[in-house]
Formats: structure tokens, C-alpha cells, sequence
């Protein structure tokens, strides 16, 4: 019995500790919306290019020819159900940000993007350090990420716009947080990071211009 709750305790370890590597990269994409008011062009184009190395190197990988580095840095952050699959998380995260980024004004896209960054990214980090209280029909998500999820898109929300100047910010971030909150409940698996900031930055596009 200790050997078997000790082996799972070492499972829930790594979990939380690739959980952690995984979202911390949801976490730098918040950097983009600062950088694409910079050099939005080659910005974007790295951005392109990421995506199609990435995939090509997953398609490396699968077929018994991984890329080095890139492909020992997947396998790393893998979720346990991508295990011998393509990680398709890389891949839905820089399509959102693309997507977020053509579609909408700065603004707005940076809403949806720094939803994505915090809401998405920290969410899945408290319900796996924290969470306790499961929803049913979700997939395993917790009250307590769900919550944190809240919270993070309406600072960032709320942030984003008194900065511009907006004089309803209470009352967007709070829309633009109920509704990610769903979202984020929603069993998408890696899908979630394509709706999160193109849903989020079209609300937040039509509220405030």
C-alpha cells in the first residue's frame, strides 16, 4: 500500500510539475500583444514560422525521427493523453494568437490574448495544485480553477482597458470574465486556446468600438 501511494504520489508530482512547463508557456504569450504594437509584421511572421516548424517536427517525431531539443521539449510537456499522439496544444495556442491578432483591433485582440495567457494559463494551474471541488459534465475542472479563471481575465481585462482609457472597464472585463469562465469549463481540450481569444477579442471588439 505505502509503495503504491508513493508511486502515485510521484505521478502527481511530474503531473503538476509538466503542468507548470506547459502554462508557463501559456503565460509568456502575454508578451505578444506588446510586441506586435512594436514590430507587428515580423512578429507575425515568427509567429507563422513557428507554427509550421512545430508542426513539421511533430510530424517528424511521429514517424520515428524526432527533431532535437524541440521534440524532447514536447514529449516533456505532454499531457498523459497526447502520449504517442501529436501535441496539438503548441499548435492551437499560436493559431489563437494568430487568428486573435488579424481579426481584431489591438485593443481587443490583446483582451483575448491576455484571457488566453492568464485566464487559460492559471486556471489549470490551481485546479491542479488546489482544486478540490470537481464540476460535473467538465472534464475534471475545478470551482477553484474556474474562479482563478474569473479572476485572472477580469485584472487583465480591467488592466488592458483603463490603460486605453475606457470609461466602462468594470463592466467589459466583467462580461468578457463570465463568459472565458464558461468557456473554460467547456471539455475543448486543446481547442479552447483558438476560442478563448478569437470569442473574447470579438466581444471585446464589439463593446468597445
Amino acid at each position: 500500500m505505502e509503495l503504491n501511494e508513493g508511486i502515485r504520489n510521484r505521478q502527481k508530482f511530474i503531473g503538476i510539475l509538466k503542468e507548470v512547463f506547459r502554462k508557463s508557456i501559456h503565460l509568456c504569450s502575454a508578451f505578444v500583444p506588446s510586441l506586435l504594437s512594436v514590430w507587428y509584421m515580423p512578429v507575425m511572421a515568427l509567429l507563422f514560422a513557428a507554427l509550421v516548424l512545430y508542426s513539421a517536427s511533430e510530424f517528424l517525431r511521429m514517424t520515428g525521427h524526432p527533431v532535437p531539443v524541440v521534440s524532447s521539449i514536447t514529449a516533456a510537456a505532454a499531457r498523459k493523453r497526447d502520449e504517442n499522439k501529436f501535441v496539438l496544444g503548441p499548435v492551437t495556442l499560436v493559431s489563437g494568437i494568430i487568428a486573435s491578432s488579424i481579426l481584431w483591433q489591438p485593443l481587443a485582440s490583446s483582451i483575448g490574448i491576455y484571457a488566453l495567457a492568464f485566464g487559460d494559463g492559471l486556471a489549470s494551474l490551481s485546479g491542479k495544485l488546489f482544486g478540490k471541488a470537481h464540476i460535473p459534465l467538465t472534464g475534471g475542472k475545478t470551482a477553484e480553477g474556474s474562479l482563478t479563471c474569473f479572476t485572472a481575465i477580469f485584472i487583465s481585462c480591467f488592466a488592458a482597458c483603463v490603460s486605453s482609457g475606457i470609461e466602462n472597464s468594470s463592466s467589459v472585463a466583467l462580461i468578457i470574465a463570465s463568459v472565458g469562465m464558461i468557456i473554460e469549463l467547456l471539455p475543448l481540450k486543446d481547442f479552447d486556446n483558438i476560442l478563448i481569444p478569437v470569442l473574447l477579442g470579438g466581444i471585446s471588439q464589439a463593446l468597445l468600438f
